[in-house]
């Protein structure tokens, strides 16, 4: 079911911004690109260079998040390896010899985008970090984003990689979807605790939960070369309305994504 749910929005998005009309009133985003739909219907409220190809940053660990928790075994103890190893800027520094359970890590790399966490699940997940990108290659087909490629499931640079803000909303779709996923991108603050008894306190690297009471999630992003990318995800009665912002500043995406969100409600 979730399979041709999505595979119909994929196609009404595909309509619905080749045909989508600019109104008046619409909101000027700093963002290059940025698109936004009704989660219920699919109908596309706002386009602007949804087609782009860009760096998408941590954003696309919303996909790296969709084929684990498809994948199930939730509550199976990981192992950390040695190979996992960290990435900068952002690490839980979890410690190969290590073991924590697969449903907590895909928490804290949702919550707050830790990259050695990423690293491991997708290891863990399918052998070597290339081997998952294979994954994140052919699950992005499947779902109809037809201009993008992945090759690493933290989503810091790489030659190649890239996506697109259709693409992205399609995934954001298919992500919100998600039992699993849904609300864990929610998360406000929570602890993590570590082999040995240390627990810390994690906060949401999405301010915009702080900032603006209808967000209800979803995913951050930023490299010097993405910008800084937000997927957001806003509701308002029976309402849900999903955005993507790629290519924002640091002093604006918060300011893009609430303006989008609030406007794509009152549509």
């Amino acid at each position: 079911m979730l399979f041709f749910r999505v595979l119909i929005f994929a196609a009404l998005v595909s309509v619905a911004c080749s045909v989508a009309a600019q109104s008046a009133g619409e909101p000027q985003l700093v963002a290059a690109s940025a698109c936004a739909i009704d989660a219920n219907s699919g109908r596309v409220v706002f386009e602007k260079n949804i087609d782009e190809q860009r760096p998408v940053a941590s954003t696309q660990k919303l996909l790296t998040a969709l084929i684990i928790a498809e994948a199930g075994n939730l509550d199976e103890m990981i192992p950390v390896m040695k190979t996992d190893g960290q990435v900068q800027p952002r690490n839980l520094w979890i410690t190969s010899g290590s073991s924590y359970k697969r449903e907590m890590l895909l928490e804290m790399m949702l919550v707050r985008s830790f990259n050695d966490v990423a690293k491991c699940l997708a290891r863990s997940h399918a052998g070597s970090q290339e081997q998952f990108a294979e994954l994140m290659n052919a699950k992005a087909v499947e779902l109809g984003m037809r201009n993008s490629h992945f090759v690493t499931a933290h989503g810091l640079p790489a030659a190649g990689q890239h996506s697109t803000a259709r693409d992205m909303t399609i995934l954001a779709l298919a992500a919100w979807m998600n039992e699993t996923i849904r609300p864990m991108v929610g998360i406000e603050d929570t602890t993590f605790t570590y082999q040995g008894a240390k627990t810390i306190d994690v906060k949401n690297s999405n301010e915009l939960l702080f900032q603006y009471p209808e967000c209800v999630g979803m995913k951050t992003g930023y490299t010097s070369a993405a910008g800084r990318c937000l997927v957001a995800a806003a509701q308002r009665g029976d309402r849900t309305v999903l955005a993507v912002i790629l290519g924002s500043t640091m002093e604006d995406v918060w300011k893009d994504a609430e303006t989008l969100l609030r406007w794509s409600l009152e549509q």
